[in-house]
């Protein structure tokens, strides 16, 4: 790993029902199920990274961001988490990221696209192979 500091996240769930579960974080808690499923958590949470990436990037490039609209799409076949036989992956098969931007002035938006996706760390994560490891205790 390089020379930055990491920063540590640990999140943990509390079954609640089903397909309920509390998620508990160091700012909060929600519970997965009740406005959103875990497949739109997680696509809101990218959106989420990619709009405050998006902000910094505009901030460090001088980019004055009037408005930023973000929209994901992507499609999962249940198959597998159904317990049938499928040939598609259990995951979403992909995503399409549309950003629709308005700036003060002439702005760079290839330049500052190109450096969103770059810095994004959740982006990152969804992209690129990241080793999840499942143990009991």
């Amino acid at each position: 790993m390089g020379n930055s500091k990491l920063t540590h996240y640990e999140v943990s769930a509390t079954h609640r029902s089903p397909q309920r579960p509390a998620v508990t974080t160091e700012d909060g808690e929600f519970v997965v199920g009740h406005d959103v499923n875990p497949v739109e958590s997680l696509l809101g949470s990218l959106l989420a990274c990619i709009n405050s990436t998006a902000t910094m990037v505009a901030r460090d490039m001088e980019i004055d961001i009037e408005s930023l609209e973000a929209t994901i799409e992507g499609d999962v076949n249940y198959a597998t988490y159904l317990g049938k036989a499928s040939e598609d992956r259990p995951g979403l098969q992909g995503l399409d990221v549309t950003l629709s931007v308005e700036t003060a002035g002439d702005a760079d938006l290839d330049a500052w696209l190109s450096a969103v996706e770059e810095r994004c760390p959740v982006s990152d994560n969804v992209t690129n192979e990241t080793h999840v490891a499942l143990t009991l205790e």
